[in-house]
């Protein structure tokens, strides 16, 4: 099933993506899988339009699967070669028997806000409310459980109904249709609903929260055999990075977050590029400690989580080969 998605997710990229500059025929060709759609994603877009992986000698073509598993399947099949996104599905993969290695991360500590339907103020107040998040497991409910760690909550104790939504989108609907009363939301959404008068009754970005977000996700044969597509990829995502935190880019990078994540207004977009500069690492190295924190809670889901060690998941050397630490 997942093999007949890859395929048709490729035919149909190939008829409607633009990826910049042209790419000459001798270019190697990899597919890449895309587990998210956040403000934090543009450098890997700005990469691809601004021919940064082209200059490295690669042709990228980005699968959008929305959410990690069919993504690391494809990945563990060979049908993808690397997936940006994905590394707690990676961690899950693993413990398994999967052999992936996390080669970067750009994305190292919670940064969703978390709304409220109107007449919720505070942490504390989500006692006995519904919280939407993705499936069990995914990134949401997980941003969700630290969360609720941070404030001194419990799902259980407080009877805080988990339910499962969808996506980010899913979970702005259901908010603004009253079905569920709280979700963790990337600003670059969130605020359409603070103007409808939606609070944000709290910013994870300044707790600091470490978890593993937008990693990029290999498989280490793929690595054995093909160390040189792998650096190539990080150098364009490095530019693309790069680029993104030029504050004389900034029209630039709004203009390809605009359009990527079809936001409504400049509004809008200028909060996704705040998120954008707060929330990516300029040297994107994995976290450890985001890795076992997210590695925590998978055990509740998932006990083998607990024999993998996070420190054997992680291989940065392509990375700090690249940025000579």
């Amino acid at each position: 099933m997942h093999t007949l998605f890859i395929r048709i997710a490729v035919v149909l990229l190939l008829c409607t993506i633009t990826s910049g500059p042209d790419v000459a025929y001798s270019q190697t060709k990899v597919l890449v899988g895309l587990t998210t759609l956040n403000s934090r994603v543009t450098p890997l877009w700005i990469a691809q339009e601004k021919g940064f992986f082209a200059k490295n000698g690669l042709e990228i073509l980005l699968v959008a699967t929305r959410v990690s598993q069919p993504a690391i399947a494809a990945l563990i099949a060979g049908e993808l070669q690397m997936v940006f996104g994905g590394a707690s599905s990676a961690l899950g993969a693993v413990s398994g028997g999967a052999d992936l290695k996390v080669i970067a991360s750009s994305s190292n500590r919670l940064t969703y806000d978390l709304m409220a339907r109107p007449g919720i103020h505070k942490p504390e107040d989500l006692r006995g409310k519904r919280f939407g998040v993705g499936a069990i497991g995914g990134s949401l409910w997980m941003g969700a459980m630290l969360a609720f760690d941070y404030f001194g909550l419990d799902a259980s104790r407080d009877q805080i109904s988990i339910r499962v939504i969808g996506d980010q989108t899913n979970n702005i609907q259901a908010l603004d249709a009253g079905s569920i009363d709280a979700a963790l939301l990337d600003g670059v959404f969130s605020y359409r609903l603070k103007q409808k008068g939606f609070p944000v009754i709290a910013e994870l970005y300044n707790a600091n929260i470490p978890f593993a977000g937008q990693g990029v996700v290999a498989a280490r044969t793929f690595l054995q055999k093909q160390p040189l597509v792998a650096e190539n990829f990080l150098r364009g995502l490095l530019a693309g990075i790069d680029f993104c935190l030029v504050p004389g880019n900034k029209p630039a990078v709004l203009k390809t977050m605009t359009a990527r994540l079809r936001l409504p207004d400049t509004a809008s977009a200028e909060v996704g590029y705040q998120d954008l500069v707060r929330g990516v690492e300029p040297k994107p190295y994995p976290s450890l400690e985001a890795l076992r924190n997210v590695q925590r809670l998978m055990k509740a889901q998932n006990p083998k989580v607990a024999n993998v060690k996070a420190e054997e998941l992680v291989d940065d050397r392509i990375l700090r080969k690249i940025l000579g630490g």
